[in-house]
């Protein structure tokens, strides 16, 4: 089952909003969103998740300084969809990842 959720992005040239579709699977590579955008989609993309019966999601955040990853565990602790969250064994991207259980349904 292929599903999508919509990523609005700014074009420099364009003022108007333009959706790119993001395809969900078990792996959220947040490399490519602006810091302001996480929060929705996280909440946007574990919807998602749950409708498509995948409840097991690696984020792949980056080792950077560690912000990022600090603030996705905070709203992580938040979120009510989530069952449990840890880092990723090396092999699965190390510190620069977090392994999501969602609640099933």
């Amino acid at each position: 089952m292929s599903k999508t959720i919509e990523r609005h992005g700014l074009n420099r040239d364009i003022i108007a909003m333009e959706p790119v579709h993001i395809p969900i699977s078990d792996i959220l590579d947040l490399h490519t969103f602006q810091p302001r955008e996480i929060p929705d989609l996280l909440m946007d993309y574990f919807s998602a998740c749950v409708e498509a019966d995948i409840f097991s999601v690696r984020i792949i955040h980056g080792k950077g300084t560690g912000i990022l990853k600090k603030r996705i565990h905070g709203l992580l602790k938040r979120n009510p969809m989530i069952k449990s969250f840890t880092d990723a064994p090396p092999e699965a991207g190390g510190w620069g990842a977090t392994l999501v259980e969602l609640k099933q349904r």
